[in-house]
């Protein structure tokens, strides 16, 4: 059986859809793990790590989470805190703005506890993780919880890590480069964004991004590049360019990167190559930026899924 765990913080998300407003769960990890849900087999066991409140919308998170087959381990729940807030308003592109309410968010003490994170974490395929989840917690929270995924990594597990640098949440760049850089080090599958990666670490181009990675010991590495695909790179290969889809008109682009990881993490857990990974994730974001809000419906992701896999020369299932 597949054990798939994400790292992270599950907000409450407020879409703006006409004259009002859409109540949904959504965060980087979790619409990460939200696809992999969608894509492994049903035995496959894939759990959300964070902190709840004890409020009722943490209640809520937490049925919600339970109704689509999504595990919680052993994440605390913490007296008087409550899940962060944020609002997202679309322009007519489809293009995002946001809102945030978090500084109070009970997801911000997912590492308070190292013995239920090391539970939580214990007997792993995949960890996933993100710079958003290292921005929101304490510098020692930070290295327990790299201490915690360096020992799942020891005990088999592979740790993806998507950098996603939201300067609003760091103190500082510096800063910012000194945590990734220190999660990299125990990272077996990078993630990255251009031209996000550009504008922290000062990479000329996607190529130089790659090879950066690449000489922090990075085994492998998946470069977003938006509307022109991804960049697949390996130490010793050289990098090749996978292109997204050309025909798709995005209605809502929230999730199309987490969709991507999430695509690319369940191909490769299936046993295929990064450039095939790369060609299914780039189809199951053109999926995402279909809908409105990060989280499309597990049958349409699943049947495009199964499309997607003959597409590429494979029976799906």
């Amino acid at each position: 059986m597949i054990r798939v765990a994400s790292v992270g913080e599950c907000m409450l998300e407020l879409q703006a859809r006409g004259p009002g407003w859409h109540l949904g769960h959504a965060g980087d990890t979790f619409n990460t793990l939200w696809m992999l849900r969608a894509l492994l087999p049903p035995g496959a066991e894939t759990d959300f790590i964070t902190a709840f409140g004890d409020d009722p919308f943490s209640d809520r998170q937490r049925d919600f989470m339970a109704s689509q087959g999504i595990g919680t381990a052993a994440s605390p729940r913490l007296p008087g805190l409550r899940p962060g807030l944020y609002a997202i308003t679309l322009d007519a592109a489809g293009e995002r703005s946001f809102s945030y309410w978090r500084s109070d968010s009970a997801a911000r003490r997912l590492a308070d506890d190292p013995a239920a994170l090391r539970l939580s974490l214990a007997g792993r395929d995949l960890i996933h993780v993100s710079g958003i989840t290292l921005a929101i917690l304490t510098p020692e929270a930070r290295r327990v919880l790299r201490e915690e995924l360096a020992r799942a990594r020891e005990g088999g597990a592979l740790v993806a890590f998507d950098p996603n640098w939201r300067p609003a949440l760091w103190q500082s760049p510096e800063t910012a480069r000194a945590a990734m850089n220190d999660l990299l080090a125990i990272c077996d599958i990078a993630l990255p964004s251009w031209p996000d990666e550009g504008a922290l670490f000062g990479d000329a181009d996607p190529e130089a991004c790659c090879r950066r990675l690449l000489s922090l010991g990075v085994p492998e590495v998946a470069l977003k590049l938006g509307a022109d695909g991804a960049l697949i790179a390996a130490p010793g290969a050289p990098g090749q360019t996978i292109p997204a889809r050309a025909d798709v008109t995005p209605l809502d682009t929230t999730g199309a990167g987490d969709g991507f990881n999430g695509a690319y993490l369940a191909a490769r857990l299936e046993g295929h190559p990064p450039a095939t990974a790369a060609a299914l994730a780039n189809r199951m974001a053109a999926e995402v930026i279909g809908v409105y809000g990060a989280l499309a419906e597990p049958g349409a992701l699943r049947r495009c899924w199964i499309e997607a896999g003959r597409d590429n020369g494979r029976a799906g299932r």
